[in-house]
């Protein structure tokens, strides 16, 4: 039996860094070189596709760039390179011919405000970052670039089977009036499905079964909230971890809403084949209803309305919070109770309905980010082709993994522009499962190699770095769970999935934030029949006018 080796800052330095890594995944470290060109591995000039082919002479692009604390921690780690000077900017610059450049880089709300003052200008930099509205306003302006034709010549077939990993919606998604207006930042949907998790030490205390509907999810919400799971004598936990943002991918309540086969921020599909939005229908009141209940009853915390996922993180870090919905990352969110108390247990569970149906697992339309290309820059292949490198370099057939992805440090994040194959993560646990089953560690590829010796570690050795990716990616982890959702059938995607409409331009925030008003008021105890005021103030304010808009492109791309 080994023995757990814990401590405070070493655990905390691994979480700051795993987090990170589970976009992705960890590897072994590799020393940073200065090889020549044809020591990457990259086809000869002659061999090469158009995408990824050399600018001679070398040519700028600028960009801006946002930075934060978890950034910042990743350069701290990595001696002698920063966010302007890096082996990601070395490589473009050797392979491509392309020197990267930020204009100004910042932090937060004061990125925000300068990239308002931007869009306000028209200044824009070469390439520039954007949701969707900002697309369609550049657009409108007639500001960027028509990447019909540029993405067509320049994508690699590498780049596009990436791009069609998610289906149509990609593409489309950046469509204006039959233009390719941008290059989506694609996202993957199937690791947005989320899961149930559970302290199951605090299960085992209370003589508790895992839940199989959510009259069994209360049960444990109540059990966790009044019979002392903590064994301290006081009355001090909480039911259920929620956040002022109700749509967290952590600690929100979009799954709670599911169970009870609501789903307010998709677009469904009714029995007339028309699409109407899920905030507006009837089954919400339902899921409103029980958690005003159990905020009432003191199983929610009192304040939850002002405290955001950090400060609710703090919460479950000192063991306060016993059940909680969120996404597969979520592992090594719960992960931080170990802080306080190495021996708590945490296990993920499918999400369950109120009734005998088999409940539909709604998933994040994750396409609200776009690269632009400023209207008057030469070269709006640039950023197809720096797309094309990164994706060839980690996962192409010249890719070196361990060098420009995960050193077992997140280097991908040097890069300004930071692909992924969407189902890079279900396929790595795939590759796990057969590893498992076969007993054959060879046919385990990078990214799934480097989370099995992770893995090992934690089982053979007490690595607690290991802990949450055994969460994530054990046989009977989270993944587990989506690849079973997947073959039920249960996930459900938005079915809206093209640009902003005019009206949501317009009017989208307003009801947006109305929509959450509502809800938190509900929660915190006003009366439950201001959900049917809310309904009808939506339609009047803008929403009626949406929805024939988003009908109307329904009808065309169906």
């Amino acid at each position: 039996m080994f023995e757990l080796k814990f401590n405070r800052v070493t655990f905390c330095i691994w979480i700051i860094v795993l987090i990170y890594l589970l976009n992705g995944c960890s590897h072994q470290t590799t020393e940073e070189s200065n090889s020549p060109k044809e020591q990457n591995n990259i086809p000869k000039e002659e061999n090469l596709h158009i995408g990824l082919k050399e600018f001679n002479p070398p040519i700028d692009v600028h960009f801006v760039r946002e930075t934060g604390q978890g950034l910042r921690d990743l350069i701290d780690n990595l001696p002698n390179e920063t966010l302007e000077d890096n082996r990601w900017n070395d490589l473009y610059m050797s392979e491509l011919g392309i020197d990267v450049e930020y204009d100004w880089i910042a932090e937060g709300d004061v990125y925000f405000r300068k990239l308002g003052s931007v869009l306000a200008s028209g200044n824009l930099p070469d390439v520039l970052k954007v949701n969707a509205q900002q697309l369609r306003q550049l657009s409108n302006a007639n500001l960027i670039h028509d990447l019909t034709d540029t993405y067509e010549n320049y994508a690699t077939p590498f780049t596009k089977e990436i791009m069609n990993q998610e289906g149509r919606a990609p593409i489309e998604s950046a469509m204006l009036e039959g233009k390719l207006m941008a290059i989506p930042i694609v996202a993957s949907s199937v690791d947005t499905a989320e899961f149930l998790w559970i302290r199951t030490d605090w299960l085992k205390k209370l003589n508790l079964a895992s839940p199989k509907t959510m009259k069994e999810v209360l049960a444990i919400s109540k059990a966790f909230a009044n019979e002392d799971p903590d064994d301290n004598g006081i009355n001090d936990t909480y039911g259920l971890a929620i956040t002022k943002h109700f749509w967290d991918p952590s600690m929100g309540i979009t799954s709670f809403f599911a169970g009870y086969d609501a789903y307010p921020k998709l677009w469904i599909e009714n029995n007339q084949g028309e699409l109407e939005y899920g905030a507006i229908q009837s089954e919400v009141k339902i899921a409103l209803k029980s958690l005003q209940k159990m905020y009432s009853e003191g199983q929610l915390d009192a304040e939850f309305f002002l405290k955001n996922g950090d400060r609710v993180k703090k919460d479950i870090a000192n063991g306060k919070i016993g059940m909680l919905y969120g996404e597969q990352w979520s592992s090594f969110l719960v992960g931080s109770s170990l802080e306080e108390n190495p021996s708590a247990k945490w296990k993920a569970f499918p999400i369950v309905s109120s009734s005998d149906k088999e409940v539909k697992v709604p998933l994040k339309f994750g396409l609200d980010q776009f690269f632009v290309v400023r209207k008057d820059y030469a070269y709006p292949e640039a950023i197809i082709k720096m797309i094309n490198l990164h994706l060839e370099k980690n996962w192409g057939d010249s890719a070196e993994y361990t060098k420009y992805y995960s050193t077992p440090l997140a280097v991908w994040q040097l890069s300004p522009v930071t692909p992924y194959p969407s189902l890079k993560n279900l396929d790595a646990f795939k590759q796990l499962r057969a590893a498992r089953l076969s007993g054959d560690v060879d046919l385990l590829k990078d990214e799934a190699k480097s989370i099995y010796t992770t893995i090992q570690n934690y089982m053979e050795n007490g690595d607690l770095s290991g802990w949450g990716w055994e969460l994530s990616y054990g046989s009977n982890g989270a993944y587990a769970i989506l690849d079973a959702y997947i073959e039920k059938n249960q996930l459900l995607s938005n079915q809206f999935t093209g640009p902003p409409t005019n009206t949501m331009i317009e009017k989208g925030v307003i009801l947006d934030n109305y929509m959450h008003d509502t809800f938190m008021n509900i929660i915190l105890g006003s009366p439950l029949d201001e959900f049917d005021d809310f309904v009808d103030k939506w339609h009047q304010m803008g929403g009626k006018k949406i929805t024939e808009e988003v009908n109307e492109w329904y009808r065309t791309y169906k």
